[in-house]
């Protein structure tokens, strides 16, 4: 019994360091793969009888002309092939079929296939790992594509639908598009991202930044992250490449991007010119346009009791912790105030704004200090440590309250920071 107690011991150990070495290969692939795509500045695939394009496809804003380009590589393809030029330039390999050579600032790689030739442009050198890739694309590619090939070659005529797709899936060129976040994530998935702690960290993150922005690219992400944590890039590459696999991040298109910014103005455009139509109604919305009309026809007399009025409206919201409802309510009275040039008004007003934005600003606070400690309750370190450093942000900004404390409190969670890193 003893000695079979411990083969199956020995056993248990053994599969447990074959799971962290597959995974640690898992991550170096998908690592790999964003090095590549990084490396990728244009793709083109050209007939291989006649030298035209067949289709290009920029992965960079660089700009290529790519015609002038495929008359450089058809010319140079021609007289390495008969072995003059292949002897006289260094920059040109031959080796396994590969055609690599230099172009301005570019390196070009390109594969020959039975009907196309496979063209990347790339900054630097390629990896063994990108030029597997591109064997496994040429394959692919013509396999999917060949009748529509012959076609081509027989008539001219090409219909390339699909094709960029097919470029964008075997090259993971998604992973430099703009992301955000999916709007309906199946529980599956979420379940998938409460079970890992970084995973969940780069969602809330990636929640952040969507609030900010309607999009983000990866490195925002790496970024993020490594400013909050020391974690390998490899590490957080792995599971940001998880939830693009389940769809909860999802790659979106830069013409898509283009079309809702026109949208979104349009849209903003509208509702300004409707707001215009009732403005003289609205004086309570926030909007100062009736406003800044109706102090050129009062006096001073009633220019103080408008003061007073909003100053008090102010103070009713602000009890009502209507923050946002109460600083517009201020601003309208100095406003008046400024416009009026009453200086013990403007002055009053002022330290009443200065009191209000502490007060918004150490509510924000205490609600970022309990969210810390609560993910480091539950032992979610990356979201605590994210919540600590936003708050840290606001104590620096307190210094200028000249609040007894915030320099201490800030060494204090700094401290605290410090000290959850070792636990990540």
């Amino acid at each position: 019994m003893k000695i079979g107690f411990e083969i199956d011991t020995t056993f248990e150990i053994f599969r447990i360091e074959s799971k962290e070495k597959d995974l640690e290969m898992k991550r170096e692939v998908i690592w790999n793969k964003f090095l590549d795509i990084l490396n990728i500045k244009h793709i083109i695939i050209i007939d291989k009888e006649s030298g035209l394009n067949v289709l290009n496809y920029g992965v960079s804003d660089i700009e290529i002309d790519t015609n002038l380009l495929s008359g450089f590589i058809q010319a140079n393809i021609t007289f390495s092939e008969s072995g003059s030029i292949a002897k006289k330039d260094p920059n040109i390999n031959l080796q396994n079929n590969f055609y690599e050579f230099q172009y301005e600032n570019f390196n070009i790689l390109l594969k020959n296939g039975n009907y196309i030739r496979a063209c990347l442009i790339l900054d630097e050198k390629p990896s063994d790992h990108l030029k597997s890739q591109m064997l496994q694309f040429l394959f692919q590619f013509e396999n999917q594509f060949e009748n529509i090939l012959v076609n081509f070659q027989n008539s001219g005529e090409i219909n390339t639908n699909n094709m960029a797709d097919f470029i964008i899936k075997a090259f993971n060129i998604k992973l430099v598009f703009p992301l955000t976040i999916a709007h309906s994530i199946p529980p599956k998935h979420l379940n998938g991202i409460n079970e890992s702690s970084i995973r969940r960290a780069i969602f809330n993150i990636a929640k952040e930044l969507v609030f900010s922005k309607s999009f983000f690219y990866i490195n925002n992400l790496l970024n993020r992250v490594k400013k909050i944590v020391n974690i390998d890039d490899k590490v957080v590459l792995f599971e940001i490449f998880q939830l693009l696999e389940d769809q909860v991040i999802i790659p979106i298109k830069l013409e898509t991007i283009f079309t809702n910014i026109e949208n979104k103005k349009d849209a903003i455009d509208l509702k300004k010119s409707k707001m215009q139509s009732i403005s003289a109604i609205t004086i309570n919305n926030g909007d100062l346009g009736a406003l800044k009309e109706e102090v050129k026809i009062i006096d001073i007399i009633t220019a103080k009791k408008m003061i007073k009025q909003y100053i008090k409206k102010g103070k009713a919201a602000a009890k009502d912790v209507a923050y946002e409802i109460a600083l517009k309510e201020f601003n309208k009275a100095l406003f008046i105030a400024n416009n009026f040039k009453l200086k013990d008004a403007i002055a009053k007003i002022s330290q009443i704004l200065f009191e209000h934005e502490f007060k918004s600003k150490k509510i924000e606070l205490d609600f970022l200090l309990e969210m810390a400690e609560n993910y480091e309750k539950k032992g979610d370190f990356i979201n605590s440590i994210n919540n600590y450093q936003k708050a840290t942000k606001i104590y620096e900004n307190f210094l200028i309250y000249d609040l007894s404390d915030a320099d201490s409190q800030i060494k204090k969670i700094k401290k605290k920071i410090l000290k959850l890193r070792e636990y990540v």
